[in-house]
């Protein structure tokens, strides 16, 4: 195979099958959970706003949990870390599940399991290199790349039809249940390792505060030109999707209903399932570090052409391009830095990378919302598209000026 190591020698590394099935199950549960809670809420209260809230809720907790919370990855076991964090969140989810929750309980069950969301992935994260080991973790990320968004459009699709059938109670038993099953597999097939931070300790007789440590895993992403810019590409991502948060107001404007939108929100999970798996199957891996300048502009083109307000059709083609491209340049950007980072300070670097992510996910729909007020959704998207496609072009220049051993 042109890119190296294969989707089916990952496979055989059984503790990477574990930890690929528990999280594929969590996070197909967490999408039943957020149609489930949307359609409960709207049910319940007759208000778009609290069903707004509600959703919101689901993503935006993440972020204080990345900040305060991803350290812990570092401190304890991963291993117990893990399971603890899916335990008590099929707890908590149990509980939201239960009819005769209150509105305000259930607006804090849900704050505190999107809370533990990057406590998960932090963890994770940081033990799959020692799972795959240097030379499978590049066509992991890929992997799990590509089943991410696959779960995420069949959680989406899945969470309707279920409702359907059923009703949201059950649905949101069922993503409680995932957690329950993930736990169980980490618990039973990931092999037990000591703290990293505690390995650390061991060596070198240091043991640095909550607040040091922090300090220091913050300062390890601006360290140098390589880090800072693989930071800052990462970030960019989420600016320019920007169209995933427009899609009904940027519908509305050619006539489009509700259809046009789940296209449109279909059109980057597409992309990004299509993207992924070419990237990792085609480009031989010593030369995909040295791809991502291009990548991030590519990502940010397609975004920009909205300006000339090419229309539906070939708007979808261009977010499902914007999407191959970003997930790439996400998927490169996350496995560069995972490598280049200590294991020590790697799960709470990695949360705090993820939690600027997070922000900037959250952040570009509210100002291109406030663009679109004074113009419309479609020069809002294409605006950002251009202003990426700058800031992508300065990175990219950035990227080159990196000294080879960084980049790889």
């Amino acid at each position: 195979m042109a890119a190296g190591v294969g989707y089916r020698e990952v496979f055989r590394v059984a503790e990477f099958r574990a930890m690929w099935l528990a999280e594929l199950q969590s996070v197909a549960g967490d999408q039943l959970a957020r149609v489930a809670l949307s359609v409960l809420v709207f049910n319940d209260t007759g208000s778009a706003a609290l069903t707004g809230l509600t959703y919101a809720l689901t993503f935006v907790p993440s972020l204080l949990g990345g900040i305060f919370l991803t350290g812990l990855a570092d401190r304890f076991p991963r291993r117990e870390l893990i399971f603890a964090v899916d335990v008590l969140r099929g707890c908590l989810i149990l509980l939201v599940a239960l009819p005769v929750m209150p509105f305000w309980s259930l607006c804090v069950l849900v704050g505190i399991v999107s809370l533990l969301q990057p406590v998960f992935k932090s963890a994770q994260l940081a033990v799959l290199p020692d799972v795959l080991g240097k030379e499978r973790f590049a066509t992991g990320m890929a992997i799990r790349s590509i089943t991410i968004q696959s779960a995420q459009m069949a959680g989406f699709a899945g969470g309707g039809l279920l409702i359907a059938l059923f009703n949201p109670y059950v649905v949101l038993a069922l993503d409680a249940l995932t957690f329950f099953g993930s736990a169980i597999l980490i618990r039973i097939r990931l092999t037990a390792r000591p703290a990293a931070d505690r390995a650390a300790f061991e060596h070198t007789g240091v043991r640095r505060s909550w607040r040091a440590s922090a300090g220091e895993s913050w300062g390890l992403l601006f360290a140098d030109r390589g880090m800072r810019t693989l930071v800052l590409m990462l970030w960019l991502m989420a600016l320019v999707a920007v169209y995933e948060g427009m899609a009904a107001p940027y519908a509305a404007v050619f006539g489009g209903g509700s259809v046009v939108v789940g296209l449109i929100l279909a059109a980057d999970p597409f992309g990004s399932v299509v993207g992924a798996f070419l990237f990792s199957k085609f480009v031989p891996e010593e030369k995909r570090s040295g791809l991502l300048g291009p990548l991030s502009i590519a990502s940010a083109v397609p975004v920009a052409v909205c300006l000339l307000r090419p229309g539906l059709a070939v708007s979808i083609v261009m977010f499902v391009l914007a999407g191959a491209f970003g997930t790439v340049v996400v998927m490169q950007t996350t496995t560069s830095m995972t490598m280049m980072l200590p294991d020590e300070r790697r799960g709470q670097a990695i949360g705090m990378s993820n939690s600027g992510l997070t922000t900037a996910t959250g952040v570009s729909p509210l100002f291109a919302g406030l663009l679109a007020d004074r113009t419309d959704a479609v020069n809002a998207v294409g605006w950002f598209g251009l202003v990426g496609t700058v800031a992508a072009v300065l990175l990219a220049l950035a990227w080159q000026r990196v000294p080879t051993p960084a980049t790889e």
